[in-house]
């Protein structure tokens, strides 16, 4: 894993990436492991959240990016990819700063350096943790899930070229979650982190 020993001699250019489709737990295990290791915490998705909320979207309401105003401004990214180049100029400067985690779907591939990690999780039980996360039933969080993955997909495919959730190439390393606790994700990733990343083997 040559490409990360550019990161691991000081601080300030440590660059981690986490990405996973919903359901598998990335925005909390992200903050976690931001805060563990000092790094900056960054969401593509807070971010996205921010834009809406300045095109006049209510963004407060509980599972928004599941909502039916979470995918009305997905139809908008859709029809206008300037929403998603903003974000992700936004976190390419960020990354270039260092000393950051970015909670993504795009850095991966967007920024060259760091160290990627992919949460992988299967469809049913994403989709389950999804329902009792937004407190909708699982059959209602499955056409959700689908509805808005198939439309996050093809703004990516098309912007970019990579398919979400399919091209693992630029992932260090992928985790399957599907039968592991949110605690014991967190134990396997400080891990990978330290004995991977940081120490630079």
């Amino acid at each position: 894993m040559a490409k990360q020993e550019k990161n691991c001699g000081t601080a300030k250019k440590t660059v981690i990436c986490i990405s996973g489709m919903a359901g598998t737990g990335k925005s909390t295990l992200s903050k976690k492991l931001a805060k563990k290791y000092s790094l900056r915490y960054f969401s593509g998705g807070d971010v996205l959240k921010d834009l809406a909320k300045h095109e006049g979207y209510d963004v407060s309401i509980q599972g928004w990016w599941e909502s039916p105003e979470g995918l009305k401004f997905l139809n908008e990214r859709v029809n206008d990819p300037k929403f998603d180049k903003a974000v992700d100029d936004k976190l390419l400067q960020y990354a270039q700063q260092g000393n950051v985690l970015l909670d993504s779907w795009t850095m991966p591939w967007l920024f060259k350096d760091g160290f990627k990690i992919w949460l992988e999780a299967s469809f049913e039980k994403r989709a389950a943790r999804v329902a009792e996360r937004d407190k909708m039933n699982v059959a209602e969080a499955f056409g959700v899930l689908e509805e808005k993955e198939a439309r996050t997909k093809a703004i990516y495919k098309a912007l970019y070229g990579f398919v979400l959730g399919e091209d693992f190439k630029p992932f260090d390393f992928v985790l399957d979650t599907d039968n592991l606790s949110a605690d014991e994700v967190f134990v396997v990733l400080c891990k990978v982190i330290d004995n991977v990343f940081l120490s630079g083997s």
